[in-house]
């Protein structure tokens, strides 16, 4: 088993499209996300995604295989879902990169690869003069019916890193969810490094 993680741009994210919108389908059709999505409207988003001037996609692959994928790009180059919260905020909106979803494959985790994820997306911070990055995280009730028993959240992990939840910062997204009519909406709460407070 030969594991890479590489960032990669332009031609060379675009080549491995498909991939990623099945790994995106697969990885949060499970809890806490649910999202009952399809490789189809997958691909269309990522087209879009991919065409963000200064985003950074980053790899995790098997050989040759796209086992895991992260992504970053600044906050000022997001939709309004995620920019709007930072604009009623004291956080300068143009200061922050904003770290996109990151998503990889069971069999791969508890091996570094989410270090790996961090680590290359703050580095890119840097290299764009960027001194906060964020990212935002779906809020489920403890109770949730569909959450396993074996589930366990990030918040440790992602506190060592650095980073602080702040409930004054969270939007509202909507997704189809499994085995939910409709596109149900979704709190999402904001986990901000290199803001203070």
């Amino acid at each position: 088993m030969s594991l890479t993680v590489r960032a990669v741009r332009g031609p060379d994210a675009l080549a491995v499209i498909g991939e990623l919108a099945r790994l995106r389908t697969l990885v949060f059709r499970e809890y806490p996300y649910l999202y009952d999505g399809h490789p189809d409207y997958e691909e269309a988003y990522l087209r879009r995604y991919l065409a963000a001037p200064d985003l950074l996609l980053v790899l995790a692959r098997d050989g040759e295989r796209v086992v895991g994928a992260s992504s970053a790009l600044p906050l000022t180059q997001e939709g309004p879902e995620i920019l709007s919260p930072f604009l009623a905020s004291p956080i300068d909106p143009e200061t922050v990169l904003y770290l996109g979803e990151s998503v990889l494959l069971p069999e791969y985790r508890g091996r570094g690869l989410g270090h790996a994820f961090f680590d290359q997306r703050e580095a890119h911070a840097e290299r764009l003069g960027l001194r906060v990055t964020s990212f935002c995280a779906v809020v489920r009730p403890d109770d949730h019916p569909a959450r396993p028993a074996t589930y366990r959240p990030l918040h440790a992990f992602w506190a060592a890193r650095g980073y602080r939840e702040r409930p004054e910062l969270h939007t509202h997204l909507a997704w189809p969810e499994v085995d939910q009519p409709g596109e149900p909406d979704h709190l999402m709460r904001f986990w901000v490094r290199g803001a203070g407070g």
